[in-house]
């Protein structure tokens, strides 16, 4: 719908200072978008034919075309790879050419809908890697949807929750786990096999199996109760961690927490 792609059944937006859905040709070249699983380039082309038409299609001077594509394949890794036959690449490597063809006009807003879907571990880091650079070098304003936590935790400051068409919150990201009550993750490994009574009395223990334990603590009065069960537990070793963010975006959905 920010796109223009979609028409509202109600409601108004502007993006850019633009109605999207009125399509005007001005604020089509201020944004691009990048579905993780739907292509734009050419299936049965080389890359290079498929941002050559976007060169044309956008009207960019040669030169600049020339820098931007110099400099976007050298940061995504893909010089080597601009004549290949788009169905001859690896979706990682692909993906990696979606995104070039989408910053060819160098944009100010850039759309992205699930753009690790599918991908694997080290393709995914590298698609957020550039991303982040790519935000931080020409402060073209970022907005992603996607499924994948990490995505999230790792590219968004700002995080905007949709349950049921309506805005559940708007904020920074970091201050989710805040509304749901700032609490911890404790995780423990003991010497010995503990029960769940032995961790009960000091927090809510999400499991309990042999020598291990999981407790959810609340931030406040963290380093007594660490103090308590290090002097009456044969611990081990400890982890201390964040609640899982999904956990805290679930909660949000269920409204059962303090949403602002």
């Amino acid at each position: 719908m920010l796109s223009g792609i979609l028409y509202p059944t109600s409601g108004q937006v502007l993006v850019g200072g633009f109605i999207p859905w009125e399509r005007k040709n001005a604020f089509k070249q201020r944004f691009s978008i990048v579905m993780g699983q739907k292509n734009q380039l050419w299936w049965d082309l080389p890359a290079s034919d498929s941002f050559y038409l976007n060169k044309c299609i956008f009207n960019i001077d040669d030169q600049q075309y020339i820098r931007t594509i110099e400099e976007l394949s050298e940061l995504l890794e893909v010089k080597d790879l601009m004549n290949v036959q788009v169905r001859r690449l690896s979706l990682g490597e692909r993906m990696k050419m979606e995104i070039l063809a989408a910053l060819i006009h160098r944009p100010d807003i850039l759309f992205l809908d699930e753009p690790t879907i599918g991908l694997d571990i080290v393709s995914q880091q590298k698609i957020r890697n550039f991303l982040r650079y790519y935000n931080e070098q020409k402060k073209t304003t970022i907005i992603l949807t996607s499924h994948y936590m990490r995505d999230i935790e790792e590219l968004c400051e700002r995080a905007v929750i949709i349950s049921q068409g309506q805005v559940v919150y708007d904020g920074m990201l970091s201050k989710i786990n805040h509304l749901m009550g700032d609490k911890k993750v404790l995780t423990l490994k003991f010497t010995e096999d503990i029960s769940i009574h032995q961790l009960t009395p000091f927090g809510k223990v999400r499991e309990c199996k042999c020598r291990e334990g999981i407790l959810e603590l609340p931030k406040e009065g963290l380093r007594k109760t660490m103090a308590d069960i290090l002097s009456c537990l044969p611990v081990e070793d400890f982890t201390v961690t964040e609640i899982p963010l999904e956990e805290s975006i679930a909660l949000i959905f269920k409204k059962e927490g303090a949403v602002l």
